[in-house]
């Protein structure tokens, strides 16, 4: 089979890796890639965004499945222009990412079908936010409701800092026209967990929980990024939690979109967050997570290409899904001074025999350099947590590059929590 991934961060590294674990791949194109993806697929030089572009290259290299990974593409109509094309896809059509899309339409939604959230008012007018948030309870959390790679999320601790958040998101676009729109919402409070799932539009499977760590430094202090490290399983979804969030949320979910004339269909992500109320949902995303994929994925146990053809054929079965009883951790290096100003351009070396996915590095004279923020994910599985942790950062102290930053704690608070 020929296989295009549509995306060129450390999640299609993952889910590249993944995929040439089965033996009917001959081969696999990336559009754009990076340099690292090099080592295991053919990058192609069009862009995520370039819709037209990457169904040409489809059809004219006659492609067998197109994975799109990223949320622009997805929300932009990527997988119902190659459908169009009678091109296999994994990933929602343009309907159903919205859920992604725009977050006044996933509360909305949440609200309507009674999923628990928390409780919100939504503005396109910044006279009447800044009024709201002169009044409401605070910390309050204010969100761009536009995509916004993972960063259009301000929590704000004071009453000025809410107008700040309002002001910034919706006066200096800070995000763009995602700004032109926010979601004002209640701050809960509780232990936060990523579950990423498979659905076909009928049969949802959860895949193992996961722990995120947004925040740029140590202690879960400075600004948002797209995930600086994650570990998984996520200690505080237990079997209790899990059963009560499919019956709650997850099932759902899936049947809202499908009465919305939205059925989804791919990786739908739930962010979750633990309160003493119960579950509730903080975020969807229409797609796999960033990082939580490289954790995920290296402990999937069954093939990762069978689940996508079963899922675009309708027929996904939740047997066929299965993880193995380990636990991984994987820690993100990054430029100094990410997620706001950095340097590119510095060699990169790393052991090759390690699960390290690839995320902001180019081929330069051959030689892997640094081209982004998030530089690269290291990711480490073993029996118990804590043994992934210390393999994790074992390796991360064989990979250099000049200006590298990273966490120091990742997996720390999962480690709190006294599980394995």
């Amino acid at each position: 089979m020929k296989i295009m991934v549509v995306g060129g961060g450390g999640r299609e590294h993952a889910i590249i890796k993944k995929l040439k674990e089965n033996s009917s791949v001959e081969e696999i194109f990336a559009l754009p890639g990076n340099g690292g993806i090099a080592a295991d697929a053919t990058c192609v030089d069009i862009g995520a965004k370039d819709i037209e572009k990457i169904v040409d290259f489809a059809v004219n290299n006659h492609i067998d499945l197109a994975v799109v990974a990223p949320d622009d593409p997805l929300v932009m109509g990527a997988v119902d222009a190659l459908r169009e094309k009678g091109i296999k896809t994994f990933g929602p059509d343009s309907k159903a990412a919205i859920i992604e899309g725009s977050k006044a339409f996933s509360k909305d939604l949440m609200k309507k079908y009674n999923i628990p959230t928390a409780a919100y008012e939504t503005f396109d007018n910044i006279e009447k936010a800044l009024e709201y948030v002169e009044k409401c309870p605070v910390p309050v959390v204010v969100k761009a409701d536009g995509l916004a790679l993972g960063k259009g999320v301000i929590i704000a601790e004071t009453r000025e800092q809410a107008v700040d958040a309002v002001n910034t998101i919706m006066r200096d676009r800070a995000f763009g026209d995602s700004g032109s729109k926010v979601v004002i919402e209640e701050f809960l409070t509780g232990p936060e967990v990523s579950v990423l799932s498979f659905t076909d539009g009928k049969t949802v499977v959860p895949m193992v929980s996961s722990m995120d760590h947004k925040r740029a430094l140590d202690g879960d202090k400075g600004l948002n990024t797209g995930g600086m490290g994650t570990v998984a399983p996520n200690p505080y979804y237990t079997e209790e939690v899990a059963e009560e969030c499919m019956q709650t949320i997850f099932i759902p979910t899936i049947d809202a979109m499908n009465r919305e004339g939205r059925t989804f269909s791919g990786c739908l992500y739930f962010g979750l967050m633990l309160t003493d109320k119960g579950p509730k949902v903080i975020e969807y995303n229409c797609r796999f997570g960033d990082p939580e994929t490289q954790v995920v994925l290296p402990l999937l146990e069954s093939d990762l290409l069978d689940i996508m053809l079963s899922i675009y054929d309708g027929k996904l079965d939740p047997y066929q899904v299965k993880f193995r009883d380990e636990c991984a951790a994987c820690v993100v290096m990054a430029s100094k001074g990410y997620p706001v100003k950095y340097e590119k351009g510095f060699p990169i070396t790393m052991p090759e025999d390690k699960n390290i996915y690839v995320a902001g590095a180019a081929l330069k004279d051959g030689k892997l350099v640094t081209s982004g923020g998030r530089v690269l994910g290291v990711t480490e599985t073993a029996p118990t947590l804590k043994e992934a942790v210390e393999k994790a950062y074992e390796t991360v102290s064989k990979v250099s590059f000049e200006n590298a930053y990273f966490r120091k704690d990742i997996g720390k608070r999962a480690l709190m929590a006294g599980r394995r």
